[in-house]
């Protein structure tokens, strides 16, 4: 058996780093009983806790490829195991009792910065992630992430929890949202452990905060959090912190607070863009081994400007719904799904031919105007609105419209229809305009 687990840490040791290994591996035996149970021996009750948590799934992989098959674990502890290094963790807890032990089970193994699809609505805050691993605590102290739902605020917090202790496998890592901070304090009031609550807080080296926008209004929290964050600054402890807006546009969140918010580095996450959104479909393909023309994902990405995680969302949800009705994923079954007219629509074509008439018509140019090259400042309210009434009216993809408009890039497309899009919830001429052909064309 001695040989058998030999072999099983040999497999363990190719997939973790060399100093987990040395951690929570060095010192462990493992033995089959008669039931056909493999009993893995540690010396400590923390070792036992981490190897259940942290490292149940690369241990069974490296069981089933050793023995063959897979067979129930159980850990036991057995303190005669000898060991010369005991890890620093344990050391801490043995002096300082009172401290909680920092688990890091609350990251996402999915949230990394490999995985972080980067494009222009995001490649500054991405940049300062990457010099908050380099440098934690120091490059950017603390860095303040802000942006609408679902655009990758969360994944690039993860994502800096996980490279740290990568990094350095003793790091404390406290991540949380800023409502479990709160029920954290709470309870400790009540409790009457608000000693081990500070403790905790403070005596991390990583503290993520999500949505700290929600500890507005509440004095006692905010109070608490304050303290926190400057004992953690003041000894180069690295805070991140997210919301859905910037600290002077929280309402009810206290001064001090906002100006330490402030301090460091303030950055923003847009909404992704056409180019992004595609580059973060193809990412998702390949991450779940989907094979998907990348026609069909451009048709998703057009049809659903909007957050990250609605984008990934809609992606699975035709890809399910593709299998379940045992269809073949076609660029006509993706447009029945979005509520799209078909392709092969012949109407189409005349609708389209119909938009582009009026619109010359009604701005007294001509097709070769709207088509050509010229840039003058007069063509370009014709040329956008020919482009907003064939993207909402004719439901024409980007590209395609591009090609109708003499070769134009689907980004100019994109441009033109976002620019009218805005203007018709404010320019009471552009919705005159607007109306007036509609009517024309009906």
């Amino acid at each position: 058996m001695d040989k058998q687990w030999t072999q099983v840490l040999d497999n363990i040791k190719d997939q973790i780093n060399p100093a987990n290994f040395r951690t929570w591996f060095a010192q462990t035996s493992g033995q089959i009983n008669s039931e056909g149970t493999l009993t893995i021996k540690v010396r400590h009750a923390f070792i036992k806790e981490s190897l259940e948590k942290r490292f149940l799934t690369v241990i069974q992989s490296s069981v089933e490829k050793v023995f063959g098959s897979s067979m129930p674990l159980d850990f036991k502890v057995d303190s005669s195991l000898t060991a010369s290094n005991p890890p620093k963790e344990e050391a801490e807890l043995q002096f300082t009792p009172n401290i909680p032990s920092f688990s890091h089970s609350s990251l996402n193994p999915k949230y990394t910065l490999a995985s972080f699809v980067v494009g222009l609505s995001n490649n500054l805050a991405y940049a300062a992630a990457q010099a908050v691993v380099q440098n934690p605590g120091i490059s950017y102290n603390p860095l303040f992430i802000y942006g609408g739902t679902g655009v990758g605020k969360t994944h690039l917090m993860h994502a800096i929890g996980q490279a740290l202790l990568n990094k350095n496998p003793y790091f404390k890592i406290i991540y949380c949202s800023s409502e479990k901070f709160m029920n954290d304090l709470v309870q400790g009031i009540q409790t009457k452990r608000t000693g081990e609550f500070r403790a905790k807080y403070r005596a991390c080296d990583l503290l993520l905060v999500d949505d700290i926008q929600f500890i507005s209004g509440r004095d006692s929290t905010q109070e608490e959090f304050f303290h926190t964050f400057n004992e953690l600054q003041a000894k180069n402890s690295q805070i991140v912190l997210t919301s859905d807006r910037p600290p002077n546009e929280i309402q009810k969140l206290e001064s001090r607070l906002a100006s330490r918010f402030q301090g460091g580095l303030m950055v923003d996450i847009q909404q992704p863009d056409f180019d992004t959104r595609v580059a973060i479909l193809k990412a998702r393909c390949a991450e779940k081994g989907d094979l998907i023309p990348g026609e069909i994902l451009t048709l998703i990405a057009e049809s659903m400007p909007t957050n990250a995680r609605e984008l990934e969302g809609k992606l699975l949800q035709i890809i399910q719904n593709t299998k379940l009705m045992g269809q073949v994923l076609t660029e006509e079954t993706v447009r029945k799904f979005l509520g799209q007219p078909s392709l092969s629509t012949n109407g189409q074509k005349l609708e389209y031919k119909k938009v582009l008439a009026e619109i010359n018509q009604y701005f007294d140019i001509k097709m070769a105007d709207i088509t050509g090259p010229r840039r003058k400042k007069g063509l370009v309210l014709p040329r956008q609105m020919a482009m907003y009434l064939l993207y909402k009216e004719c439901k024409l993809p980007y590209e395609r419209i591009g090609d109708l408009l003499g070769g134009r890039d689907h980004t100019t497309i994109m441009h033109g229809v976002e620019k009218i899009t805005e203007a018709v919830s404010r320019d009471r001429e552009i919705q005159r305009m607007l109306i007036e052909i509609k009517q024309a064309l009906q």
